[in-house]
Protein backbone atom coordinates (compact mmCIF):
# COMPACT_ATOMS: atom_id res chain seq x y z
CA UNK A 1 0.00 0.00 0.00
CA UNK A 2 1.31 3.50 -1.08
CA UNK A 3 2.08 6.08 1.92
CA UNK A 4 -0.89 8.63 0.44
CA UNK A 5 -3.53 5.78 0.61
CA UNK A 6 -1.74 4.40 4.12
CA UNK A 7 -1.98 7.94 5.17
CA UNK A 8 -5.72 8.47 4.36
CA UNK A 9 -8.04 5.57 5.03
CA UNK A 10 -10.70 4.81 6.91
CA UNK A 11 -10.13 8.62 7.36
CA UNK A 12 -13.43 11.15 7.06
CA UNK A 13 -11.43 14.72 6.28
CA UNK A 14 -8.07 15.77 4.99
CA UNK A 15 -7.24 19.23 5.72
CA UNK A 16 -6.55 20.01 3.02
CA UNK A 17 -5.37 16.74 0.98
CA UNK A 18 -2.74 19.07 -0.90
CA UNK A 19 -0.82 19.60 2.17
CA UNK A 20 -0.94 16.44 2.81
CA UNK A 21 0.61 15.18 -0.87
CA UNK A 22 3.24 18.40 -0.18
CA UNK A 23 4.19 16.50 3.36
CA UNK A 24 4.34 13.05 1.52
CA UNK A 25 6.71 14.03 -1.18
CA UNK A 26 8.89 16.53 1.58
CA UNK A 27 11.62 15.68 4.43
CA UNK A 28 10.13 16.63 7.14
CA UNK A 29 6.97 13.92 8.00
CA UNK A 30 5.58 14.50 11.87
CA UNK A 31 2.75 14.08 12.98
CA UNK A 32 1.40 14.21 16.16
CA UNK A 33 -2.14 12.82 18.17
CA UNK A 34 -2.87 14.01 22.01
CA UNK A 35 -4.94 11.65 24.70
CA UNK A 36 -6.31 12.79 27.75
CA UNK A 37 -5.72 10.31 30.45
CA UNK A 38 -9.50 9.50 31.59
CA UNK A 39 -9.83 6.24 31.79
CA UNK A 40 -9.77 2.55 30.02
CA UNK A 41 -8.28 2.69 26.50
CA UNK A 42 -11.33 1.36 24.26
CA UNK A 43 -12.21 0.79 20.77
CA UNK A 44 -13.14 4.74 20.80
CA UNK A 45 -9.39 5.59 20.82
CA UNK A 46 -7.87 2.76 18.90
CA UNK A 47 -9.34 4.41 15.63
CA UNK A 48 -6.41 6.59 15.72
CA UNK A 49 -4.00 4.83 17.39
CA UNK A 50 -4.22 2.68 14.18
CA UNK A 51 -4.17 6.15 12.12
CA UNK A 52 -1.12 6.77 13.54
CA UNK A 53 0.75 3.05 13.12
CA UNK A 54 -0.56 3.62 9.25
CA UNK A 55 1.06 7.05 9.02
CA UNK A 56 4.89 5.36 10.75
CA UNK A 57 4.29 3.17 8.02
CA UNK A 58 4.30 5.72 5.72
CA UNK A 59 7.31 7.17 6.64
CA UNK A 60 6.25 9.84 9.62
CA UNK A 61 8.41 10.50 12.74
CA UNK A 62 5.14 9.79 15.32
CA UNK A 63 4.74 11.90 18.62
CA UNK A 64 2.23 10.88 21.36
CA UNK A 65 0.79 13.87 23.86
CA UNK A 66 -0.17 12.24 27.19
CA UNK A 67 -2.18 15.50 27.95
CA UNK A 68 -2.15 15.09 32.02
CA UNK A 69 -2.43 19.01 31.66
CA UNK A 70 -5.40 18.83 29.42
CA UNK A 71 -7.67 16.16 31.55
CA UNK A 72 -7.32 18.27 34.40
CA UNK A 73 -8.04 21.35 33.00
CA UNK A 74 -10.95 19.42 31.49
CA UNK A 75 -11.83 18.50 35.07
CA UNK A 76 -10.94 14.42 34.58
CA UNK A 77 -9.20 14.18 38.28
CA UNK A 78 -6.23 15.53 39.94
CA UNK A 79 -3.11 16.42 38.59
CA UNK A 80 -1.58 12.98 40.68
CA UNK A 81 -4.60 10.50 39.13
CA UNK A 82 -4.16 11.91 35.40
CA UNK A 83 -0.41 11.27 35.52
CA UNK A 84 -0.95 7.54 37.05
CA UNK A 85 -3.34 6.91 34.43
CA UNK A 86 -0.77 8.47 31.66
CA UNK A 87 1.62 5.82 32.87
CA UNK A 88 -1.06 3.06 31.68
CA UNK A 89 -2.51 4.58 28.76
CA UNK A 90 1.12 4.53 27.80
CA UNK A 91 1.82 0.81 28.19
CA UNK A 92 -1.72 0.22 26.57
CA UNK A 93 -0.77 1.72 23.48
CA UNK A 94 2.78 0.81 23.27
CA UNK A 95 1.47 -3.34 23.57
CA UNK A 96 -1.28 -2.00 20.79
CA UNK A 97 1.89 -1.79 18.45
CA UNK A 98 2.58 1.94 18.78
CA UNK A 99 6.27 1.44 19.54
CA UNK A 100 8.86 3.03 18.84
CA UNK A 101 7.40 6.66 18.56
CA UNK A 102 8.30 9.69 20.76
CA UNK A 103 5.84 9.99 24.48
CA UNK A 104 5.29 13.42 25.55
CA UNK A 105 3.87 14.20 28.84
CA UNK A 106 2.12 16.98 28.51
CA UNK A 107 3.19 18.70 31.85
CA UNK A 108 7.21 18.37 31.29
CA UNK A 109 6.47 20.18 27.61
CA UNK A 110 3.58 22.71 28.59
CA UNK A 111 5.07 24.08 32.24
CA UNK A 112 7.48 25.96 30.08
CA UNK A 113 8.06 29.85 30.88
CA UNK A 114 8.01 30.07 26.75
CA UNK A 115 5.03 27.69 26.18
CA UNK A 116 3.16 29.94 29.08
CA UNK A 117 4.21 32.88 26.61
CA UNK A 118 2.66 31.66 23.56
CA UNK A 119 -0.69 30.54 24.97
CA UNK A 120 -1.20 33.94 26.76
CA UNK A 121 0.07 35.82 23.06
CA UNK A 122 -2.57 33.31 21.18
CA UNK A 123 -5.43 34.12 23.97
CA UNK A 124 -5.26 38.03 23.03
CA UNK A 125 -6.14 36.83 19.36
CA UNK A 126 -8.91 34.27 20.07
CA UNK A 127 -12.71 35.11 21.45
CA UNK A 128 -14.24 33.73 24.46
CA UNK A 129 -17.09 33.15 21.83
CA UNK A 130 -14.84 31.09 19.49
CA UNK A 131 -12.89 29.21 22.19
CA UNK A 132 -16.26 28.21 23.50
CA UNK A 133 -17.23 26.62 19.94
CA UNK A 134 -14.14 24.79 19.67
CA UNK A 135 -14.87 23.09 23.49
CA UNK A 136 -18.58 21.90 22.24
CA UNK A 137 -17.36 18.09 21.09
CA UNK A 138 -15.19 17.43 23.63
CA UNK A 139 -14.74 19.57 26.90
CA UNK A 140 -16.69 18.24 30.13
CA UNK A 141 -20.05 20.16 31.42
CA UNK A 142 -20.31 23.08 28.99
CA UNK A 143 -23.63 24.11 30.10
CA UNK A 144 -21.47 25.57 32.74
CA UNK A 145 -17.89 25.59 31.36
CA UNK A 146 -14.93 26.49 33.01
CA UNK A 147 -11.78 29.30 32.74
CA UNK A 148 -9.92 26.32 32.25
CA UNK A 149 -12.03 24.91 29.93
CA UNK A 150 -11.26 28.15 27.29
CA UNK A 151 -7.78 27.76 27.73
CA UNK A 152 -7.38 24.36 26.49
CA UNK A 153 -8.09 24.45 22.94
CA UNK A 154 -5.18 27.61 22.90
CA UNK A 155 -2.82 24.78 24.49
CA UNK A 156 -3.53 22.06 22.19
CA UNK A 157 -2.76 24.48 19.64
CA UNK A 158 0.66 25.86 21.46
CA UNK A 159 1.11 21.92 21.49
CA UNK A 160 1.03 21.57 17.58
CA UNK A 161 3.97 24.26 17.19
CA UNK A 162 5.93 23.44 20.46
CA UNK A 163 5.74 19.73 19.36
CA UNK A 164 7.50 20.77 15.57
CA UNK A 165 4.81 18.72 14.07
CA UNK A 166 3.55 19.66 10.72
CA UNK A 167 0.38 17.05 10.49
CA UNK A 168 -2.14 16.55 13.67
CA UNK A 169 -4.45 13.71 13.60
CA UNK A 170 -7.87 13.54 16.24
CA UNK A 171 -11.35 12.16 15.68
CA UNK A 172 -13.77 14.70 13.60
CA UNK A 173 -14.41 16.12 17.18
CA UNK A 174 -11.60 17.69 17.35
CA UNK A 175 -11.82 19.48 14.21
CA UNK A 176 -12.96 22.60 15.72
CA UNK A 177 -9.93 22.71 17.78
CA UNK A 178 -7.38 22.34 14.51
CA UNK A 179 -9.13 24.95 12.57
CA UNK A 180 -8.19 27.44 15.12
CA UNK A 181 -4.81 25.83 14.93
CA UNK A 182 -4.94 26.34 11.21
CA UNK A 183 -6.10 29.83 11.31
CA UNK A 184 -4.03 31.27 14.33
CA UNK A 185 -0.57 29.85 14.43
CA UNK A 186 0.77 31.37 11.42
CA UNK A 187 0.30 35.15 13.04
CA UNK A 188 2.96 33.57 15.72
CA UNK A 189 5.65 32.14 12.99
CA UNK A 190 4.20 28.64 12.38
CA UNK A 191 2.81 26.94 9.82
CA UNK A 192 -0.73 25.61 9.62
CA UNK A 193 -0.83 22.17 10.20
CA UNK A 194 -2.48 19.40 7.81
CA UNK A 195 -5.49 18.13 10.00
CA UNK A 196 -6.15 14.37 9.47
CA UNK A 197 -9.43 13.73 11.30
CA UNK A 198 -10.79 10.24 11.97
CA UNK A 199 -14.55 9.11 12.28
CA UNK A 200 -16.26 9.18 15.62
CA UNK A 201 -17.56 5.26 16.10
CA UNK A 202 -21.37 4.22 17.63
CA UNK A 203 -20.90 2.33 21.05
CA UNK A 204 -21.74 -1.31 21.24
CA UNK A 205 -25.61 -0.63 21.50
CA UNK A 206 -25.57 1.36 18.05
CA UNK A 207 -25.38 4.87 20.15
CA UNK A 208 -22.65 7.33 21.11
CA UNK A 209 -19.75 5.83 22.96
CA UNK A 210 -19.32 6.67 26.68
CA UNK A 211 -17.75 5.65 29.49
CA UNK A 212 -20.86 6.16 31.63
CA UNK A 213 -22.98 3.63 29.26
CA UNK A 214 -20.31 1.14 28.71
CA UNK A 215 -21.02 0.12 25.10
CA UNK A 216 -17.67 -0.37 24.73
CA UNK A 217 -14.91 -2.79 24.29
CA UNK A 218 -12.02 -1.77 26.49
CA UNK A 219 -8.34 -2.87 25.61
CA UNK A 220 -8.10 -4.62 29.44
CA UNK A 221 -11.74 -6.73 28.59
CA UNK A 222 -10.99 -10.55 28.75
CA UNK A 223 -11.69 -13.01 25.72
CA UNK A 224 -14.70 -13.73 27.12
CA UNK A 225 -15.89 -10.30 28.12
CA UNK A 226 -15.04 -9.32 24.52
CA UNK A 227 -16.73 -12.05 23.09
CA UNK A 228 -19.88 -11.49 24.86
CA UNK A 229 -20.46 -8.21 24.30
CA UNK A 230 -20.22 -8.83 20.34
CA UNK A 231 -22.79 -11.24 21.02
CA UNK A 232 -24.98 -9.01 22.37
CA UNK A 233 -24.00 -6.09 20.19
CA UNK A 234 -26.32 -3.99 17.82
CA UNK A 235 -26.42 -5.29 14.46
CA UNK A 236 -29.25 -4.36 12.18
CA UNK A 237 -29.12 -5.60 8.68
CA UNK A 238 -28.03 -2.06 7.51
CA UNK A 239 -24.70 -1.49 6.98
CA UNK A 240 -24.61 1.99 7.78
CA UNK A 241 -23.88 2.71 11.86
CA UNK A 242 -23.76 -0.80 11.99
CA UNK A 243 -21.48 -0.75 15.05
CA UNK A 244 -20.01 -4.51 14.26
CA UNK A 245 -19.27 -3.48 10.90
CA UNK A 246 -17.45 -0.50 12.25
CA UNK A 247 -15.38 -2.78 14.67
CA UNK A 248 -14.32 -4.84 11.73
CA UNK A 249 -14.10 -2.09 9.28
CA UNK A 250 -11.53 0.10 11.50
CA UNK A 251 -9.80 -2.32 13.88
CA UNK A 252 -10.03 -5.64 12.44
CA UNK A 253 -9.09 -5.09 8.55
CA UNK A 254 -6.56 -2.52 9.10
CA UNK A 255 -4.42 -5.20 11.65
CA UNK A 256 -5.18 -8.58 9.86
CA UNK A 257 -4.86 -9.90 5.61
CA UNK A 258 -7.87 -11.74 6.04
CA UNK A 259 -11.27 -12.55 7.77
CA UNK A 260 -12.45 -15.75 7.89
CA UNK A 261 -16.18 -16.33 8.91
CA UNK A 262 -16.04 -20.01 10.08
CA UNK A 263 -19.69 -21.73 9.62
CA UNK A 264 -21.06 -25.07 9.33
CA UNK A 265 -21.41 -26.49 5.98
CA UNK A 266 -24.99 -26.82 6.45
CA UNK A 267 -24.97 -22.66 6.40
CA UNK A 268 -22.77 -22.20 3.64
CA UNK A 269 -19.44 -23.02 5.55
CA UNK A 270 -16.45 -20.85 5.98
CA UNK A 271 -16.08 -17.49 4.00
CA UNK A 272 -12.89 -15.60 3.40
CA UNK A 273 -12.39 -11.81 2.89
CA UNK A 274 -9.27 -9.93 1.93
CA UNK A 275 -11.18 -6.42 1.71
CA UNK A 276 -13.61 -4.91 3.83
CA UNK A 277 -15.83 -3.63 1.32
CA UNK A 278 -16.00 -7.69 0.26
CA UNK A 279 -17.43 -8.71 3.58
CA UNK A 280 -19.37 -5.31 3.83
CA UNK A 281 -21.17 -6.04 0.51
CA UNK A 282 -21.81 -10.00 1.30
CA UNK A 283 -23.30 -9.01 4.13
CA UNK A 284 -25.77 -6.43 2.62
CA UNK A 285 -26.70 -9.01 0.38
CA UNK A 286 -27.82 -11.35 3.54
CA UNK A 287 -24.83 -13.83 3.04
CA UNK A 288 -23.78 -13.61 5.92
CA UNK A 289 -26.35 -13.87 8.94
CA UNK A 290 -25.93 -11.15 11.80
CA UNK A 291 -24.92 -13.83 14.66
CA UNK A 292 -21.81 -15.28 12.34
CA UNK A 293 -20.53 -11.68 11.86
CA UNK A 294 -20.80 -10.72 15.87
CA UNK A 295 -18.96 -14.23 16.28
CA UNK A 296 -16.03 -13.41 13.81
CA UNK A 297 -15.84 -9.58 15.03
CA UNK A 298 -15.59 -11.22 18.70
CA UNK A 299 -12.99 -13.45 17.85
CA UNK A 300 -10.81 -11.25 15.94
CA UNK A 301 -11.07 -8.67 18.49
CA UNK A 302 -9.97 -10.64 21.67
CA UNK A 303 -6.77 -11.88 19.51
CA UNK A 304 -6.16 -8.34 18.57
CA UNK A 305 -5.99 -7.30 22.08
CA UNK A 306 -4.34 -10.07 23.68
CA UNK A 307 -0.92 -8.22 23.02
CA UNK A 308 -2.09 -5.59 25.39
CA UNK A 309 -3.27 -7.36 28.54
CA UNK A 310 -0.32 -9.77 28.22
CA UNK A 311 2.31 -6.08 28.20
CA UNK A 312 0.45 -4.82 30.87
CA UNK A 313 0.51 -7.75 32.89
CA UNK A 314 3.95 -7.92 32.79
CA UNK A 315 4.22 -4.13 33.37
CA UNK A 316 2.40 -4.93 36.21
CA UNK A 317 0.40 -1.30 35.37
CA UNK A 318 -3.52 -0.68 35.37
CA UNK A 319 -6.00 1.62 35.38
Amino acid sequence: MDAYTLATRNTVEVVTDEELRTVLAGQKKRVYAGYEPSGEIHLGHLVTINKLMDLKAAGFEVVVLLADLHAFLNRKGTMEQVQELARYNRRCFEGLGLAGVKYVLGSDLQLDPDYEVMVLSLSQQITLNRARRSMDEVGRQMDAPTVSQMIYPIMQMVDIARLDVNTAVGGIDQRKIHMLAREHLPAVGYPAPVCIHTPILNGLDGKKMSSSSGNYISVADSVEEIEKKCQKAFCPPECEENPVLQILQYHVFPRVPEVVVRRPAKFGGDREFRSYPDLETAYRNGEIHPLDLKKTTGIYMADLLACVRDHVAVTGERA
